[in-house]
């Protein structure tokens, strides 16, 4: 199993989760989160005057995916969450050593 944690653009969020579900993702843990990479904050204008902030907003997702469809689901966020402009984010795979459905008791891949 993989752990498959996605930093993207907010406004990307609602395309990225119905391209998810399309492939079979049943579930997604997503967060609101500020940040910086290369792109260095940016500069904006409140009440006429400019001030530079170095965190961007930017939504986190993580999802549990089994090691066979991991690979498709990095793919479908990378295409569905380009914009091709600096800042679109990065996508992180771990290994996911167990999962355990709390309701069930169900472990491993079942409890995806």
């Amino acid at each position: 199993m993989k752990f498959i944690i996605a930093i993207i653009k907010p406004f990307k969020l609602d395309e990225v989760r119905e391209a998810l579900g399309s492939i079979g993702i049943a579930g997604m843990t997503v967060t609101e989160v500020k940040g910086f990479g290369r792109q260095k904050g940016q500069t904006e204008i409140y009440r006429g005057a400019e001030y530079s902030t170095n965190m961007l907003p930017k939504v986190k997702l993580e999802i549990a995916a089994s090691d066979e469809i991991a690979a498709q689901v990095v793919e479908t966020i990378q295409q569905t969450a380009s914009t091709g402009s600096i800042g679109d984010g990065k996508i992180f795979v771990l290994d996911l050593a167990s999962a355990t459905r709390i309701r069930t008791g169900e472990a491993g891949e079942t409890a995806l």
